[in-house]
């Protein structure tokens, strides 16, 4: 029977990350396993920024620099494949100036300019920021693995603690029809694929159940998390289970061919510019309201001239189920009508081909959930409610979840795989311990050190999803300053010697 160190469940960028660091500590008996068929191009762009980026190259320093040639690539296509003419982006010689990312009101005044460039933020932070689609990360990291330590086509459908093994079993099914995910991507209503699982008890009867054995599971298998429904199911977490709606949701149109010349020309004189990414919205530079709570919308134009654009809004879930094509569209711009967003905008959003209108609702799971309880007294006569935080725990026994399956959280920081990298090089540097010490039979160790763990990641994911989830940073300069070096400017030596 073989066993063997490690399984990750989950072969996206954060579960393929953990599998490339451990290999790097010297632990090779590591699979991992996805549900997906197969590798297909899915996944929209991503910004590795410094902190994610930092902890990719603790992971595994050529893993670090062969990201940052696929981000070159994707951003130069002009150049050779040749290796040795693709240099990282340091070595590439600069634009003139770095492209920006600018934030205007409706009015087209200037809010902030964020610069896109790697340089510009290195300066600032001692490293930079790539931009590259999710899948681009995800095939460049499972080039770095041994092909056959990642393997499609394992569906889990439960996990199994078997002490007298002393490991945990993963039990899983193949050639099954699951490739959508409800919680995590984009979706047309008219074309969605309802066909995908929502439970182990939906699986056919009629496919044949294949098992594994590890002494530790990693599970990176996302928000929509198998492991975290199987962990969670008749636990004290069992109302954690599946993913929270955040209360917030996008609309999109990702490519509009055709634009009147006249709204072209607007678009580009008043909010463009010399810009090709805008962030829109009816905003006084600071002022009382919530920044999150006001509708945003990001106008971009791609290299062929095409014009999108995607609309960040508070919104009931509700009120966007079902909506698809022109509904979608209509929604949109009554939204936009009552935030007082100009003809312009709406006008775009109105040319939009309804075939190609998506929506995506934003989900969480909270590290940290504030909560009252009743406190009653000793004479049961009285009651007093008490505000509490409940902590749903990361690992039970031999599992722990990472990445997004601990804490996914809406994109609007552009967090969600720098903190996932983030949690990759704790949980390697973890169980690279265990692994020195031959605690691997050790189960107490084991709880011990997941533990820690979470007392290093929790506290500062909380601090990320509150900026997430509240847009603290807009509301001030200073706020936004100190955001940034909270996240950016950490040393990376002390992180991991609290580990140690």
């Amino acid at each position: 029977m073989e066993i063997y160190d490690v399984v990750i469940v989950g072969a996206g960028p954060i579960g393929l990350a953990t599998a490339i660091g451990l290999r790097k500590r010297g632990i090779e008996n590591v699979l991992v396993i996805d549900q997906t068929r197969s590798f297909r191009q899915i996944g929209h762009g991503l910004d590795l920024l410094p902190n994610g980026l930092k902890a990719l190259k603790c992971l595994e320093p050529n893993a670090y620099e062969e990201v940052r040639k696929t981000s070159v690539r994707f951003f130069n296509p002009q150049q050779s494949n040749d290796e040795k003419t693709i240099k990282t982006t340091q070595e590439q010689k600069p634009p003139k100036t770095s492209p920006r990312w600018v934030y205007k009101n409706l009015q087209g005044q200037l809010i902030r300019s964020i610069s896109l460039g790697f340089d510009d933020w290195f300066k600032d932070y001692g490293e930079g920021r790539v931009s590259i689609p999710w899948y681009d990360l995800q095939t460049t990291l499972r080039h770095l693995l041994p092909q056959e330590q990642v393997q499609a086509n394992h569906c889990c459908i439960n996990v199994v603690d078997e002490p007298e093994n002393r490991c945990v079993r993963i039990d899983y099914v193949s050639d099954t029809s699951i490739e959508g995910n409800p919680y995590a991507h984009w979706t047309n209503e008219n074309k969605h694929n309802n066909t995908q699982f929502e439970s182990s008890n939906t699986i056919p009867k009629q496919l044949e159940t294949k098992s594994l054995r590890a002494k530790l599971i990693v599970a990176a298998d996302g928000i929509n998390s198998t492991i975290r429904r199987v962990l969670y199911k008749d636990s004290p977490y069992c109302d954690f289970a599946n993913p929270e709606y955040s209360g917030f949701a996008a609309i999109s149109c990702m490519e509009i061919a055709e634009i009147p010349s006249e709204l072209s020309t607007e678009l580009q004189d008043k909010f463009f510019q010399d810009s090709s990414i805008v962030t829109l919205s009816n905003d006084q530079i600071f002022s009382d309201q919530p920044w999150i709570e006001k509708p945003r919308l990001m106008l971009f134009r791609k290299r062929n001239g095409q014009v999108g654009y995607i609309i960040t809004l508070a919104l009931p879930l509700d009120l966007l189920q079902g909506q698809s094509g022109s509904s979608l569209i209509d929604l949109a711009v009554q939204e936009l009508e009552k935030a007082d967003f100009p003809h312009t905008l709406k006008q775009l959003v109105r040319i939009s081909p309804p075939a190609d209108m998506q929506q995506r609702p934003y989900y969480i799971h909270r590290a940290t959930i504030s909560d009252s309880i009743q406190i009653k007294s000793k004479t049961d006569i009285n009651t007093e409610e008490y505000p509490v935080k409940f902590q749903p725990s990361w690992s039970i026994g031999r599992v722990v979840l990472v990445g997004d399956a601990a804490h996914g959280m809406p994109p609007f920081t552009a967090q969600g795989a720098n903190q996932g990298l983030e949690d990759a090089l704790a949980i390697t540097t973890i169980i690279a311990n265990i692994a020195l010490e031959n605690n691997w039979n050790d189960k107490q160790v084991i709880a011990t050190a997941f533990e820690k763990y979470e007392r290093l990641r929790r506290p500062f994911v909380t601090y990320i999803q509150k900026a997430t989830l509240t847009g603290f940073p807009h509301s001030s300069n200073e706020n936004w300053q100190e955001y940034h070096r909270q996240v950016h400017s950490r040393n990376f030596d002390q992180v991991l010697e609290a580990l140690l």
